[in-house]
């Protein structure tokens, strides 16, 4: 089955070296892991706090998207560290690749909640457009506080070197619509992949207890987390490749998941208040398609924390980079830092 997204030798579709060794701070990093979330196990977005996917063609109108930075209220907040640096030809938040025009078809509908991201593809002409906090007004017009274009046979990996970012600033000011400068349609899990009975591809998560100014290239070239020696953005979970799925109570949905993380594994890519992985939003889908009846959130509470480890990055040729976002922009992030060090930050 060929890639849906990005390159076949990309990161994203490249399984993990068979035996690859466990990260030295396996133990601690699966401690945070736990202490993300209050459920069973890992769960899974699918209904909102996800991505919706719409296809478009040559017939697809052409629309306008503004910049929603300085206007929508969590775009202030991200917005706050680069204050210093703003110039009457800065992004703010929409990359060069982006637009002015893009095809947005009718249906599209983005995340409910104030994330609110949309992912547009041409699949005729291979290319994606991502944007965060999207919003349609009353009038039908569109605006976003990111966008960014990208083809979708590349790497599906960011050059850190396209991005004139600081040290403390959000990504976000940038272009990409992920806090760790990642595509957004990057390790979903597609509905079609689960009728088909086969994921290939990495997957991606998100959790509380990211790490404060620390992340791996590749995939992440930023980070948002706010916890001092938290799980750094871009790191790989991996379910025990051992482990026998057939002796564990999965429906055969979360057996197709299951199996791709034991196979590619998921990096951290996020934060979220728990531990989740993301599959595609179905919620306004034009073929009607839902995830009832076909996977659960909590299709994988029946696997054990036990079960799952952290690959050494250096398997993965992943260097750590200690930059990124600090977290006073982020309320969220704000709270997790000063749950981790009893100190409000510093902005």
């Amino acid at each position: 089955m060929a890639p849906a997204f990005f390159s076949a030798d990309s990161f994203w579709n490249t399984p993990l070296p068979p035996n690859a060794p466990t990260h030295p701070d396996n133990v601690r990093f699966m401690e945070f892991s736990r202490r993300s979330t209050t459920e069973p196990g890992v769960h899974l977005n699918l209904t909102a706090w996800t991505i919706p996917l719409y296809n478009t063609d040559a017939e697809t109108p052409l629309r306008p998207v503004a910049r929603r930075l300085a206007t929508e209220e969590s775009g202030r907040l991200f917005r706050a560290n680069s204050l210093p640096y703003l110039h009457p030809g800065h992004r703010e938040g929409h990359d060069p690749s982006f637009g002015p025009e893009i095809p947005i078809p009718p249906a599209a509908e983005p995340d409910g909640q104030t994330d609110a991201h949309l992912a547009i593809l041409d699949e005729e002409r291979r290319v994606a457009w991502d944007m965060w906090a999207a919003h349609r007004t009353s009038g039908g017009d569109w605006e976003a506080c990111t966008g960014i274009s990208y083809s979708l046979d590349g790497t599906g990996v960011f050059d850190p070197a396209d991005f004139p970012i600081r040290n403390g600033e959000s990504i976000h000011l940038y272009g990409p619509g992920r806090a760790t400068g990642v595509p957004i349609i990057a390790g979903l899990i597609l509905h079609d992949e689960i009728l088909a009975g086969r994921i290939e591809h990495k997957l991606v998560f998100a959790c509380k207890n990211s790490g404060l100014l620390a992340h791996y290239f590749p995939p992440a070239i930023w980070t948002d987390g706010g916890v001092p020696g938290g799980l750094p953005a871009g790191v790989i979970l991996q379910l025990d490749p051992t482990l026998d799925l057939d002796a564990l109570e999965l429906t055969p949905g979360a057996r197709v998941v299951a199996r791709a993380l034991q196979e590619y594994g998921a990096a951290l890519v996020d934060y979220a208040d728990g531990f989740t992985l993301y599959g595609e939003g179905l919620w306004s889908d034009p073929r009607g398609r839902s995830w009832q009846d076909t996977l659960g959130e909590d299709a994988l509470f029946g696997i054990d924390w036990s079960h799952f480890r952290y690959v050494d990055p250096a398997a993965l040729g992943q260097v750590l980079v200690e930059k990124g976002m600090i977290p006073l922009p982020h309320n969220a992030i704000t709270r997790a830092y000063r749950d981790a060090t009893g100190v409000p930050p510093v902005g």
